[in-house]
């Protein structure tokens, strides 16, 4: 048998699991007991590793089908609408069945002919949304286009249940149910099923997250989800959440000198210590309004600010030591968004609205005449600099899609450098300048010209010499998510907000 580098590193404890009782109360990572379902199944086990933060579940069972199922359970309860997320493989020993199956599950009760609805992953590769509508009904399934796929999400709208599903890299692909009613309070959770009573199979589950998305009806931009601050190791796509917390927290920048991260809440902006994970308000005197348009300079000594002043037409750029001080004020009037600094730090790049055209402009760092770099009509955004200061990427919805653009440093030679497929914003280079890292919202969810909060958004990837791009993160999140420059200064990680109600 061949294991890949996602099972390799948890062989050793799945041999810890056959100590644990079939039924137990006990929390599992995030989840309140964990069971086997069905009668006279061979026992199964759930085990959480805080230290890779993965679940490791094994369960045995004939069978999720027909009228009832076997398999094993690691669940909590839940109420209202919700949106689960997870990496997930089948590792099992034996594999002797190609439709074992692992994924997410939602059922009414802990019976085995319970109704439940689950997006699962077979053996073989085939994915499917799977359901029994009331209990002891004969199982329903609709099959995804892809195979394979090791993340899965299932979310709850009401009665509505949405499954999108994904090899890791490519974008995902969506099944639906509609008016399947389990009820208000339900049992949520992974499961294992070996499609075999005589074998038990195991699955490997990370980045586990459950989340309370954006009820309806929410204001924007007065009423917030909390936030996690995610650390995104963009090599193998590994997350890791650093702070929690019930504010909206938005747009991390990495500092130079890898000690901290910046960002933005209620108007002020933040320090977080990578080492202590504590926060830490940055004095930035009267300016008081910040937003997400934050960033730093290359040598990490300057912080731009872009600060709402309605008396001026609205944001306006600042820039202030990155310990803190005085702000000074560099564009005189609004709105004004910071979003670059140049690498020999005598220019900032920023979106500027003049003439009712949201368009690219240049001022230099201490203040002084602006020079218009772009024209086009439509919404340009986001620009910033490559770090050998010869180019200036953005993004523009000129053609109707927003896409990345790139242009010379002085305006010239502006070209588009993703197709379109989806709504591509704020452009970040790495500091080898290497990569672009940028995020994506689904036509279907979003105009061209907006980049809402609480979406279901992709960061994505992509060389800077061209070519396709991949799927690094799959968020719930948007507005803040990425913003502004985000590399860590070794170009290996990001940083980015994800948000929810509900944290783990």
């Amino acid at each position: 048998m061949r294991l890949n580098s996602f099972a390799k590193a948890i062989f050793a404890p799945v041999f810890l699991l056959a100590w644990l009782p079939a039924f137990s109360q006990q929390k599992v990572g995030i989840f309140d007991g964990q069971t086997d379902i069905g009668a006279k199944v061979l026992p199964g086990s759930g085990l959480y590793i805080p230290q890779t933060d993965q679940y490791v579940i094994s369960g045995a069972g004939y069978n999720i089908w027909f009228d009832h199922d076997e398999f094993h359970y690691v669940y909590k309860k839940l109420k209202g609408d919700f949106l689960l997320y997870t990496r997930a493989e089948l590792v099992g020993f034996q594999g002797v069945d190609p439709h074992r199956k692992v994924g997410w599950m939602v059922r009414k009760s802990l019976d085995a002919k319970a109704a439940q609805i689950n997006a699962v992953v077979h053996g073989d590769g085939l994915t499917s949304l799977q359901f029994r509508r009331t209990d002891a009904a004969t199982t329903e399934e609709k099959k995804s286009a892809t195979t394979h796929a090791n993340i899965v999400q299932l979310e709850r709208k009401g009665n509505t249940y949405t499954m999108r599903a994904a090899k890791f890299g490519e974008p995902f692909i969506t099944e639906e149910v509609t008016d399947l009613n389990l009820g208000d309070e339900v049992y949520v959770g992974l499961f294992v099923g070996s499609h075999n009573a005589d074998v038990v199979e195991t699955g490997v589950f990370k980045d586990v997250q459950i989340s309370v998305p954006a009820r309806e009806g929410l204001v924007p931009y007065r009423e917030y989800l909390g936030s996690n601050i995610e650390i995104l190791n963009v090599a193998s796509g590994d997350r890791e959440s650093i702070y929690t917390s019930p504010k909206s927290l938005q747009a991390p920048n990495w500092t130079p000198d890898n000690k901290s991260l910046i960002y933005n809440s209620e108007g002020l902006i933040y320090k977080f210590d990578l080492a202590s994970r504590q926060p830490s308000v940055v004095p930035t005197g009267d300016v008081k309004n910040n937003n997400n348009d934050h960033f730093l300079s290359f040598d990490g000594k300057m912080l731009g600010l872009s600060s709402g002043v309605s008396a001026l037409g609205g944001s306006i750029l600042y820039t202030v030591p990155v310990t803190g001080g005085t702000p000074k004020q560099i564009t005189p009037k609004g709105p004004s968004y910071g979003h670059g600094w140049s690498p020999d730090a005598k220019s900032i790049v920023f979106t500027g609205q003049r003439n009712n055209e949201f368009d690219i402009y240049k001022v230099p760092s201490n203040g002084g005449a602006e020079v218009q770099l772009t024209t086009a009509k439509g919404l340009d955004d986001g620009p910033e600099y490559t770090p050998d200061g010869k180019y200036i990427y953005f993004n523009s919805n000129r053609t109707g899609t927003m896409q990345l653009w790139r242009m010379n440093a002085d305006g010239s030679n502006q070209e588009a450098v993703t197709n379109g497929d989806f709504h591509d914003w704020f452009p970040h280079i790495s500091p080898d300048g290497k990569w672009i890292a940028f995020i994506s919202f689904l036509k279907e969810e979003v105009t061209s010209g907006d980049h809402p909060f609480y979406k279901h958004v992709y960061i994505r990837l992509m060389p800077i010499t061209g070519g396709k791009p991949k799927v690094i993160a799959y968020v719930y999140g948007g507005q803040g998510t990425m913003n502004t420059p985000n590399w860590s200064p070794d170009s290996k990680y990001l940083a980015f907000i994800s948000n929810t109600t509900m944290t783990k």
